[in-house]
């Protein structure tokens, strides 16, 4: 694999990509991983499989796993009303009468809406006693927010979906009945973590640590800078090169799950095991009805499916997971200074994972360009890896 290794570094060092890491797997184990370029441009820390950040949205498929693991332990049923759960009345104005499921919240058909002001502008909080001194705080996307407008999850989703609420308006709802039309939600992504804890007794960063990190041994792994070693924390770049301050959300679920590229390869490994049947964090069962495709082309606007595109997991949704048009199972992410990709080939049984730590978009989208290109080569290297490789204890980095 050092040729791999090589093509790899070849493309950080002539691109525009500050740091990343990669890991490839397959249901037997990891076959590879491996950092690439920078973690702090200031000190020059090198980026390595063992570095930390958040990933974006790809820590929404843990909301999926402890959803289905709620499920097993007898605490809650996918069809159940949300409302069986919530201390506050959310319904969509525009449907008094219907009902929002657990299973809407997973496959974003809730009708629960993201808006600008109240979710892309107040949801994110800069981390406290941090100097500022250096940084950008004007983020273009994603406003990052002084951490005195902090509040807890449950009262923000309270204030933004209850009618008159402190954040609500208008279109926090869209003009489709529940469970009609596929609207992407981080709010409903959230919705459904605040429904596990109601229903589990337990809040859910714990009952994530609990039931998936620690079982893997993601023990890098977190939901907050509290929860990890934050000396392995990488910094995070704008596409200008501009330092990002340390920040989280309101609606961590969603989003902010802190972690390496080793801690994800094992993660994804377990994830290509449940596939096949052999998974260890739920059950046969659980797992299929994890996989399960829940929606068709009627839940979609008229060309809204994304079929051109190899890696869109919104082609076909399963419980906050999904399939791309091509067949590979898998999310994606990106926040502020972060882009993320997790996904496996159904039939080969291999997976890959990337994360970077800097904005896409850049000179005429030469960091996407880069990014598209680390992908692609290392699917160009998984046959030459299947003949290689020894046994999976010896890992190539």
């Amino acid at each position: 694999m050092d040729s791999l290794t090589a093509e790899l570094d070849s493309i950080q060092k002539n691109g525009r990509i500050n740091g990343f890491a990669v890991a490839m797997v397959d249901q037997n184990g990891v076959l590879y991983e491996k950092g690439f370029g920078l973690a702090n441009l200031e000190t020059k820390e090198k980026y390595t499989e063992n570095t930390i950040q958040h990933i974006a949205s790809v820590s929404k498929t843990l909301i999926g796993i402890s959803l289905m693991k709620a499920k097993e332990m007898g605490k809650l049923n996918l069809d159940d009303p949300i409302q069986d759960y919530l201390p506050f009345k959310v319904v969509n104005p525009n449907y008094p009468n219907e009902t929002i499921t657990v299973r809407q919240l997973a496959t974003h058909t809730s009708s629960i809406n993201d808006t600008d002001e109240q979710y892309m502008e107040r949801a994110w909080i800069l981390t406290k006693d941090q100097d500022l001194s250096k940084v950008s705080t004007d983020y273009p996307a994603q406003r990052l927010n002084p951490s005195e407008l902090d509040v807890p999850m449950e009262k923000y989703l309270k204030g933004y979906l209850e009618i008159n609420g402190a954040y609500y308006q208008d279109d926090n709802y869209i003009n489709f009945k529940p469970g009609e039309r596929f609207e992407y939600s981080n709010i409903g992504a959230t919705l459904c973590a605040l429904v596990i804890e109601k229903a589990t007794g337990q809040v859910f960063d714990s009952f994530t640590e609990e039931h998936i990190l620690k079982p893997l041994s993601m023990n890098s792994s977190g939901w907050s800078l509290e929860d990890v070693d934050i000396k392995k924390h990488s910094r995070l770049y704008r596409n200008d090169n501009s330092l990002l301050p340390f920040y989280t959300a309101i609606t961590y679920p969603d989003g902010m799950l802190i972690s390496s590229s080793s801690d994800m390869a094992k993660y994804l490994v377990e994830l290509i095991k449940g596939y096949s049947g052999e998974g260890t964090l739920l059950s046969k069962e659980s797992y299929k009805e994890l996989f399960t495709e829940q929606l068709s082309d009627n839940n979609f606007a008229e060309g809204e499916r994304n079929a051109d595109h190899p890696y869109d997991g919104d082609y076909n949704p399963a419980i906050f997971i999904g399939y791309s048009a091509f067949g590979f199972v898998g999310h994606s992410g990106g926040d502020a200074g972060v882009a993320t990709w997790m996904y496996f080939d159904k039939e080969k049984k291999t997976g890959r994972y990337i994360v970077i730590n800097c904005d896409m978009g850049n000179d005429e989208r030469a960091r996407e360009l880069e990014y598209y290109a680390v992908w692609d080569k290392m699917n160009e290297y998984f046959d030459k890896l299947n003949l290689e490789k020894p046994a999976h204890n010896n890992v190539y980095n």
